[in-house]
């Protein structure tokens, strides 16, 4: 259950394909080169738990360095290249990485960190950093003496808008090629196995593609991986591979189905048997249209970083059940109540939990950690949702109002926190409003100081003004004005009013 296995018995096979170029690394490739980047890890005094972060535009090299920190011990962090500079500098200071590898594609983000760490660049020219490929090629291409198995450290937004690193204890069984629960279930309930070709068409950084792809390589079969995703390139690379399996966000299906008819004829996906999606419910008219167009190859499931339980539907599930995220395959599920721990009978809207052995943290934020847990032990992801008498999840709604667009989690309070600042805001709120193609888009509501000033040209100034602070995905899509924001007495905004103002017309 690792790529070295596969390095022994189908050196020549390939792990990785650039589905925009066809180049190719073998798994013999793939072992040597991890086993280089291992190396270099201890040479440079990383031990067991230490941490690794990679800010790195999508390459088939990434796995080299990830596959290397894992058998290492490591703890790898995976940034995203769209995090401003004080949200990355926060990352690795929070992290407490020692080594940062970057794309020599983000050299101008990079030159503005301000964390004193050892740095290493990838692909190119960073001025003043040393090459990873120089250092890589130093190494032996043999394992270390003490390997053990490793684990990543992912980063997603919490409550307070901060990214949060999402811990896990380091695997108990240290072997590298032990088995794990996500490599059991995709072989079991996903068909993930050695004659799987895997279109990745995500950003590695994220955590569904990053595991998915590495549990791909964990059964011997061959990774795909898209440099960037576009709708047509997506179907050229299930023809021209024959891909039969993927991941993919409502946003991808949305985007392909826009394409002309002629477009979307031209390709042959027959190919594909099981095109698997997650990171927010799916449109019920979207996920029709696709089952329609592909055929009831379709698996959805619902999970977190965290790891604490999974639901799990084909398509058939689906189609009995529609807008169902699945039944829980790991862990149990429980739909609770407001005091966090009543368990609510079927139909019953609560908070989601999951009852499971999997044990999480949120680095350095215990009180972020206590939150998610109630008095029994169970954890949420913080999602609201109801059960049907089949034990069929529907998410309905997010504790925390929290933005989904484009499959990218956004939420709400650090963009608040920002504008907020600015001399002519009085108070402001920021939801999520329909999008056709990206599910929500990011909506600021905004109570001027004076309201003479409520015009377009605040409006540009606003957005330039988030632009200071925020990556580009929290930048508000639409800014609209109110005399006042619905505040209670004790200060509580009713966010839910300001919302069903722009769901109401959608639905």
């Amino acid at each position: 259950m690792h790529p070295s296995v596969y390095a022994r018995t189908t050196p020549e096979k390939p792990a990785i394909i650039v589905a925009e170029t066809g180049e190719a690394i073998s798994y013999g490739e793939l072992e040597a080169a991890s086993n280089r980047a291992a190396q270099l890890f201890r040479k440079h005094g990383l031990g067991h738990e230490d941490v690794v972060a990679f800010m790195l535009e999508n390459t088939p090299h990434y796995y080299a360095l990830t596959w290397g920190a894992q058998r290492a011990g490591l703890r790898y962090v995976c940034i995203s290249s769209r995090l401003t500079q004080d949200e990355t500098d926060y990352i690795l200071e929070n992290s407490g990485a020692k080594i940062l590898v970057v794309s020599a594609s983000l050299a101008a983000a990079a030159l503005q960190l301000t964390t004193q760490i050892e740095r290493f660049s990838m692909g190119g020219d960073i001025p003043g950093w040393p090459k990873i490929e120089d250092a890589l090629a130093e190494m032996p291409a043999t394992p270390v003496a003490d390997e053990r198995a490793g684990v990543d450290m992912l980063y997603s937004s919490g409550t307070t808008g901060r990214p949060k690193g999402v811990r896990v204890p380091l695997p108990e069984e240290p072997a590298i090629d032990a088995p794990n629960t996500m490599v059991m279930l995709a072989s079991a309930a996903f068909g993930i196995n050695a004659d799987s070709i895997y279109l990745s068409p995500a950003p590695l950084y994220h955590a569904a593609p990053l595991r998915w792809s590495m549990t791909v390589h964990r059964l011997g079969g061959t990774v795909v991986l898209m440099k960037k995703f576009d709708p047509e390139a997506a179907l050229a690379a299930i023809e021209r591979f024959g891909c039969n399996s993927a991941q993919f966000v409502p946003t991808h299906f949305v985007r392909m189905l826009k394409l002309p008819d002629d477009v979307r004829a031209k390709y042959d996906v027959s190919s594909m048997k099981g095109a698997i999606h997650a990171a927010a419910p799916c449109p019920v008219p979207v996920k029709q249209a696709m089952i329609d167009w592909w055929g009831p190859v379709l698996l959805e499931y619902y999970a977190g970083s965290e790891g604490n339980g999974m639901t799990f539907a084909t398509s058939p599930d689906w189609l009995a059940h529609k807008g169902t995220v699945g039944r829980a395959i790991s862990g149990v599920l429980h739909i609770v109540g407001d005091d966090n721990e009543t368990e609510l009978p079927a139909r019953q809207e609560g908070a989601v939990f999951f009852e499971s052995e999997q044990l999480f943290e949120y680095h350095g934020d215990p009180e972020k950690t206590a939150s998610s847990r109630n008095a029994k032990g169970w954890s949420t992801l913080g999602d609201v949702g109801w059960v049907d008498e089949e034990g069929f999840l529907y998410l309905t709604d997010r504790k925390s109002f929290m933005i989904i667009s484009g499959g990218v989690n956004i939420y709400p309070q650090e963009i608040e926190n920002h504008l907020v600042t600015h001399p002519k805001v009085a108070d402001v709120a920021v939801i999520g409003g329909p999008h056709e193609e990206m599910g929500e888009e990011v909506i600021a509501v905004i109570q001027p100081a004076d309201m003479a000033d409520a015009t377009d040209a605040l409006r540009d100034e606003l957005i330039a003004y988030a632009r200071e602070k925020l990556s580009g995905v929290k930048i508000p899509r639409r800014i609209d004005f109110l005399e006042a924001l619905p505040r209670h007495d004790t200060g509580k905004l009713y966010k839910r009013l300001l919302r069903d103002q722009y769901w109401k017309p959608a639905n």
